[in-house]
């Protein structure tokens, strides 16, 4: 049973769709003696992928259909081999999915069977036992799915927020918590919103977010916001203390400044901000860029020169 999933797998890697098939339904025809435990799981595998192959002919129909439409065929053949797909699909992938495991690919076929269909409430129901069944590993993917197929269907903020902050504990640093974070800034609870600073820095310590303008932008859109209110300066600084002997070198640097601004304008403007705040007007980063700037004469920066002048009063408060 092992060769044969391998086999059927060096098939399909070159393109042989209809052999590696035909391949993997001869497989669920072997009995030879008893069946063991290892070989019940391999034969479970089997029959997934199978299905999954199923759904792939299925996906090829469907897309035949709404591109010619109904009107396109005389009789019905085309909708009856999709349904045909959909019932053989649905059957194997809805049996994997029950055993604890890490089943992405076979869950977001499955959902999107039950969601073309409009079995919503099955899909969540799919979608709810992957991400919080205690059985099932911990899976950053299933989170992102439960998210993405509430964002589709208009859930409320509460259930998207609730999806995103099980994956922010699990994966900080994911590209959803831009999403996550201007959620919570929105929010008008103070608790949602100290949450959504703490998510913001929390990303931003990893190398991949350094140069993410939408996540410089966040960040500094929330500590401007906190500085002209004079509101909560306490939530920046709680965060500030654990990282400033690391973040001057690891965002803040001449170097960095220098190349920010040759390299992404906008980017080093958002950056700036922050490090005036954060580091005061004598930071090497926002002195280099904000010389820059007036130096262009681009006016955004001449205002942020007299902002993080102003406001220099927080940084001391911040800092101390």
């Amino acid at each position: 049973l092992q060769v044969c999933l391998e086999h059927a797998f060096h098939l399909l890697c070159n393109g042989l769709v209809d052999e590696a098939y035909q391949n993997l339904s001869l497989a669920e025809s072997w009995r030879f003696g008893e069946q063991t435990a290892i070989q019940d799981k391999e034969m479970k595998l089997i029959q997934a992928y199978r299905g999954l192959l199923d759904y792939y002919s299925w996906s090829k129909q469907k897309t035949i259909l709404l591109e010619h439409g109904q009107d396109g065929f005389e009789d019905l053949s085309v909708e009856q081999e999709m349904h045909s797909c959909f019932r053989k699909a649905a059957v194997n992938l809805r049996e994997i999915i029950k055993i604890p495991g890490v089943w992405d690919l076979f869950v977001k076929c499955y959902v999107d069977l039950l969601e073309f269909y409009g079995d919503h409430n099955e899909a969540r129901q799919v979608l709810n036992e992957y991400a919080y069944n205690s059985k099932f590993p911990a899976n950053p993917n299933a989170h992102v799915y439960l998210y993405q197929f509430l964002k589709r269907h208009g859930e409320s903020k509460k259930s998207l927020i609730s999806a995103l902050k099980i994956l922010h504990d699990i994966v900080p640093s994911h590209e959803l918590m831009i999403d996550f974070n201007m959620m919570l800034q929105k929010s008008k609870k103070r608790k949602k919103r100290r949450l959504g600073l703490e998510v913001i820095f929390a990303a931003l310590d990893y190398a991949g977010w350094k140069e993410n303008v939408k996540a410089w932008s966040c960040l500094a859109r929330q500590v401007k916001q906190i500085v002209i209110s004079e509101k909560h300066l306490d939530w920046i600084k709680q965060e500030w203390n654990s990282r400033k002997d690391w973040w001057p070198a690891f965002h803040f640097s001449r170097y960095l400044a220098k190349r920010n601004w040759q390299d992404n304008e906008s980017l080093s403007y958002e950056k700036a901000l922050v490090a005036g705040i954060l580091l005061g007007k004598d930071c090497k980063y926002f002195k280099y860029v904000s010389h820059q700037g007036c130096k262009a004469q681009v006016k955004r920066f001449r205002i942020l020169k007299k902002f993080v002048n102003k406001h220099s009063p927080a940084y001391l408060r911040i800092s101390d």
